[in-house]
């Protein structure tokens, strides 16, 4: 059988071992051959559930924001409803959960409009983004570690916050960027 050029890694691994784990994440550590055929080491981060984001939008254009600490970088930040998929849900149901956590929320339509690896020369971590339409008002059902405050805005006042920096979330980013290129808002 022959390997696709995809297939055919440069890299050769000696050996691993796994120097943390908690039921988000696991790192790990790898004893390598690298593409020059060195000895090295490589880490990765293996993420236990994929990133989740959806944009509803309203019928004249508005759409929903979350705001929220992210403990990480010590800063608050704006985005779109967004959470973790289980590997073993699909990401479009995990999508309507979280928007309806998030802004209570309730659509009747759902639309893909994304998928990204958020940062591949590290972690395995996928990013599922979808448009949410046919809208109806519901009860938010937060989780225990959020504090999020919702804002609905003009989807070109978000374009605006994703250009000039105020939003800086990946996900978000690529979510606002791609229905602006596909005239989906």
């Amino acid at each position: 059988m022959t390997q696709k050029q995809d297939d055919i890694s440069p890299w050769q691994i000696i050996s691993s071992k796994t120097y943390y784990q908690n039921p988000w994440i696991k790192i790990d550590e790898y004893q390598v051959i690298n593409p020059a055929g060195n000895p090295g080491i490589y880490g990765t981060v293996s993420f236990k559930n994929r990133a989740v984001g959806v944009v509803p939008l309203a019928e004249n254009g508005d759409t929903w924001l979350v705001g929220q600490y992210r403990f990480p970088l010590s800063q608050y930040h704006w985005e779109i409803p967004m959470g973790g998929c289980p590997l073993d849900e699909d990401p479009a149901a995990c999508a309507l959960r979280e928007l309806k956590e998030e802004t209570g929320l309730i659509a009747s339509e759902l639309m893909p409009c994304g998928h990204a690896h958020m940062s591949n020369c590290i972690t395995n971590e996928e990013g599922f983004v979808f448009v949410a339409r046919g809208l109806e008002q519901g009860e938010t059902e937060m989780e225990e570690t959020e504090v999020l405050t919702i804002r609905r805005l003009p989807f070109d006042e978000v374009f605006a916050m994703v250009m000039d920096g105020r939003i800086t979330d990946a996900l978000s980013v690529l979510a606002i960027q791609r229905i602006r290129l596909l005239g989906m808002a």
